[in-house]
């Protein structure tokens, strides 16, 4: 927007986007509405509108812009008109009244609150506010909106306050905090006091208290404390009011994380959670389930907040286990949706019990655990009157895959055989007039523990299998369905015991006769295939004739490949002359169809429709994948001659006729990789027709991969003296289209494959040929290409590049015992003599503004095998870059300190191991965002 809009056209502008009948006007307002808010002009306009206070439309708009400014563009202004803004925008709300819109005082309460969070120049804001309009009931509103916000958004990421500001913004709220509890006291305590504002002191109560600035002294001895208690007792307590009380309490147990430093607070706490018990069961009784939600969220909560001194010191003090008494009480309820709120307590208590590996303090939850596992088999029970198989994607099918997952996780608190046992006790002990899904429900809990058997069992698993193998045709579907999953879940157990295999295979390939049974069934086989690869040997014809009947099955594509995995494994076990005739009969069946597709004059067919190949490709892949025989030295491959005059030429056309259309492209690769992976170094034939081919390819559409595709023939052929001139001449093949492309405006975020891929393939001449790579005329730009791309935020694609440099820079570190050490040295010094100083740069600055914390590591890596190559250099490079950074942000504050700045210089060059340069970064980082 070249120049400031009128008042008038912004008003036309918003009668367009919300009355306007036209589709077209109202797009069109909305763009031209979206180039304002981004325009510097925005802060003028916006103030303007609040002034006039024409309409609600304008209003919001209005307040609106302005939070949307001063969180993303305080930069904008200079800071001489900080306190002009702060004036007006307080002016603004002074005006507000009990008919302003909720939208508008959230909109301008955030924007107040981001402007004093910002701006380093207003001191004590808080303490401002609750002064300005502590005294006007009417404003009464605002403020508390205001006070509630402050605090959630000192760690917005889109604020970048920095940990100095941070630091100094907490302990203003630590100084406000008498005076705001003051204040939330005085309000819950006004006999005016609606529900509209009770929610408001619970939510701000609950905001401070998750940003732990409310001392403990001062809340304890505050009888604010007990009001969400008090609130939650009440039965008639309307339900938003009863969810407020709830999640202020949730805050103050988070809050307490550190129980035993703040004893006072957590008895209370815990005292105050005990008085619920009773109202939970009326909430249960009165069939209330949103209250019966919000009991177990606390119940959870302060099982979470206790977990420390439960799993320390079970039975005493605050390590009372009566805690999970009330959980269990919750996972009772007859609706899974409440129980399921509290499987994040038992996922970690599982993981505290498994790293201390204390059996004695182990046992001591072992009671808890069965009860729990018993809960939740019956939760798991599908309704009687459901038909067919259990529905994986429901919302019920999910929570089954989640109880599925927690009980792996706690099982070895019981120990697996005795769960499987409890199980199967539950199965025998039912009379025939016993319901299908109590059966079906244990049998899945099984097939949940089944791999944690020992396959040597031998006393309730065969008893297990028999039952199964019994089961009369009769038997309800989800039963079959669930016995068919948990065969494939003991293929260990079936390894050990050969004896039943043949019995086992029939029960499943009867399952594979039935359309709602078939993938079950294809998966459970692929698992029993796999394990089991030498005793299925005789098994093979037999898998053969249904892999070539795979299309009158009513498989899933998946599945499909399962059974192929599985018998691609088996095949391996063969005598090598009898490999050949196997692969082939089996790469036939995937080759005719595809050959007649490639025939067809369609180039681009629709994903899944008839004429699309990649069902036949994926199914060739899985083969290559998985025919794996040991060849020793000297031996001729036994798939060579099927993949070079059968398979090789197929997908050679594959990829000319599909050239235009990247998701088959992609998969015609994938095949081709996995061939040559099959084959090894006995690929070479293959060499140089494919290497022509993917650079002719790659001129005219730029598929990362190829790129990916050419990292696996230099991983298989790089050490090769007399591969590595055509191997170069690919890379830069691939170098020119590929710069060409990331150079483009944003073309480093807008294609993260092409540079995850681009940092594979040199990443393997780096590992394969270091010094005919480090000697070619592309290593420079190619370094020059990872320096830009250090702050590209894709983990993948970052997370090559850094593999990439950490590697390259190893080449100048690491001697080996080869005797080419001297010239790899000689390469990287040269380079980093011209680019060490913009790489030390953009890796710093990366880490800074561009990346989130968890990137940091690969960062720690790479500087710390530049640091190893020349430290004087690097420490010269690191403080040109650190004087380079700002000193304060645009709101005033100081980022970091000279001295900050000399501890992070120290600690890095100081380092004697990455790990310790990834810390410091993630420390120093902090400063700035």
């Amino acid at each position: 927007m070249d120049s400031e809009p009128s008042l008038e056209a912004v008003g036309q502008a918003l009668h367009a986007l919300y009355n306007n009948p036209d589709v077209s006007g109202k797009e069109k307002a909305s763009v031209w509405l979206g180039e304002l808010q981004r325009s510097v002009y925005a802060w003028q306009i916006a103030d303007q509108l609040l002034r006039l206070h024409q309409s609600m439309e304008s209003c919001y708009f209005a307040a609106q812009t302005m939070r949307t400014k001063i969180q993303y563009a305080f930069h904008e202004l200079p800071p001489a008109s900080h306190t002009a803004l702060r004036d007006s925008l307080l002016e603004h709300a002074g005006k507000i009244n009990a008919e302003t819109q909720p939208v508008i005082v959230t909109q301008l309460s955030l924007a107040l609150a981001d402007l004093a969070l910002q701006m380093a120049s207003w001191k004590d804001a808080s303490l401002d506010l609750i002064q300005k309009f502590g005294g006007n009931p009417h404003q009464m509103s605002f403020l508390l909106e205001v006070l509630t916000v402050l605090p959630e958004e000192v760690n917005s990421r889109s604020l970048r306050l920095g940990a100095n500001r941070r630091e100094e913004i907490t302990k203003e709220f630590l100084k406000a905090s008498p005076m705001m509890l003051q204040l939330l006291t005085a309000v819950i305590e006004d006999p005016s006091c609606d529900e509209k504002n009770q929610i408001k002191v619970f939510r701000c109560l609950g905001s401070w208290f998750n940003l732990g600035v409310i001392p403990e002294h001062d809340i304890v001895n505050s009888k604010l404390l007990m009001v969400p208690f008090q609130v939650m007792s009440n039965n008639g307590c309307p339900n938003m009011l009863h969810e407020a009380a709830a999640d202020c309490i949730v805050s103050a147990l988070y809050s307490c994380y550190n129980c035993q430093e703040q004893l006072l607070l957590s008895q209370k706490l815990y005292q105050g959670v005990v008085t619920l018990m009773e109202p939970y069961h009326m909430s249960v009784a009165m069939e209330d389930t949103d209250k019966s939600m919000n009991y177990c969220r606390v119940f959870t909560e302060l099982a979470e907040t206790f977990l420390e001194p439960m799993v320390t010191t079970p039975t005493q003090g605050l390590g009372d286990l009566s805690v999970l008494e009330l959980l269990l009480t919750c996972v009772g309820h007859h609706l899974y949706e409440v129980g399921e709120i509290s499987f994040n307590f038992w996922y970690r208590l599982s993981e505290e019990l498994y790293q201390r590996s204390v059996q004695e303090i182990t046992d001591v939850f072992k009671p808890y655990i069965q009860r729990l596992i018993v809960a939740l088999c019956r939760h798991c029970q599908i309704e009687p009157d459901h038909e067919g198989i259990p529905d994986e994607n429901d919302d019920f099918g999910e929570f089954r895959l989640r109880v599925s997952e927690l009980i792996k996780d706690v099982v070895f608190i019981v120990g697996s055989s005795q769960c499987f046992t409890q199980m199967f006790e539950n199965i025998k002990t039912q009379t025939e007039n016993t319901s299908w899904e109590v059966i079906e429900a244990s049998l899945f809990v099984m097939t949940a523990v089944a791999k944690n058997l020992l396959p040597e069992e031998n006393e309730i698993v065969p008893l297990v299998v028999k039952s199964i193998l019994s089961m009369p045709p009769t038997a309800h579907l989800a039963i079959r369905y669930t016995s068919i999953k948990l065969f494939g879940e003991l293929c260990e157990w079936t390894e050990k015991h050969a004896e039943y295999l043949d019995a086992i295979l029939q029960f499943l390939l009867a399952g594979l006769q039935e359309k709602t049974l078939s993938t079950a069934a294809a998966n459970s086989l692929q698992c029993i295939s796999t394990m089991c690869r030498e005793q299925m040997v005789s098994h093979f014809q037999g898998l053969v004739q249904i892999v070539s009947a795979l299309e009158t099955f009513q498989l899933s594509n998946d599945a499909a490949i399962g059974l192929l995995k599985g018998t691609a494994t088996i095949l391996a076990q063969f005598p090598h002359d009898k490999i050949a005739d196997g692969l082939r009969q089996l790469c036939t069946f995937q080759l005719l169809p595809l050959s007649k597709l490639i025939e067809e004059p369609m180039n681009n067919p629709k994903q899944g429709s008839p004429h699309d190949p990649t069902k036949w490709l994926d199914r060739l892949a899985a083969i290559f994948r998985y025919v794996n025989p040991k060849v020793t030295n000297g031996q001729v491959h036994p798939c060579k001659p099927v993949i070079q005059e059968q398979v090789w030429p197929v997908l050679s056309r594959a990829c000319d006729k599909y050239q235009g259309d990247v998701r088959i492209t992609e998969r015609c690769c994938r095949c081709i990789r996995f061939a040559v992976r099959c084959l090894g170094k006995q690929s070479a034939d293959l060499l140089t027709p494919l290497v022509s081919q993917m650079i002719s390819l790659y001129q005219s559409h730029q598929h990362s991969c190829f790129l990916y595709l050419g990292s696996i023939l230099v991983d298989e052929y790089g050490m090769e003296a007399a591969c590595q001139p055509g191997l170069l001449h690919m890379l830069e093949a691939f170098c020119v289209p590929t710069f060409k492309l990331l150079e483009e405006h944003n073309g480093l975020r807008n294609h993260p494959d092409t540079v995850d891929d681009l940092f594979r393939l040199c990443l393997r001449f780096v590992q394969q040929s270091p010094i005919s790579y480090l000697q070619c005329g592309m290593v420079e730009p190619i370094l020059r290409c990872a320096i830009a791309a250090c702050s590209l935020d894709h983990k993948e694609a970052n997370a090559s590049v850094m593999k990439y440099l950490s590697d390259f820079l190893m080449c100048a570190t690491k001697k080996e015992e080869k005797d080419d050490f001297p010239l790899r040295q000689k390469a990287v010094k040269a380079l980093l003599n011209d680019h060490g100083q913009a790489l030390v740069h953009a890796l710093i600055n990366a880490c800074i503004f561009c990346l989130p914390t968890f990137m940091t590591t690969d960062f720690g890596e790479v500087i710390f095998e530049l640091m190893k190559i020349d430290r004087p250099t690097f420490c010269r490079w690191l403080e040109t870059t650190l004087k380079a950074l700002p000193k304060s942000n645009s709101g005033g504050a100081v980022t970091a300190t000279h001295k900050q700045l000399t501890d992070f210089h120290k600690a890095v060059t100081s380092a004697e191991h990455y790990k310790e340069v990834s810390q410091a970064l993630r420390d120093f980082t902090r400063l700035y965002r």
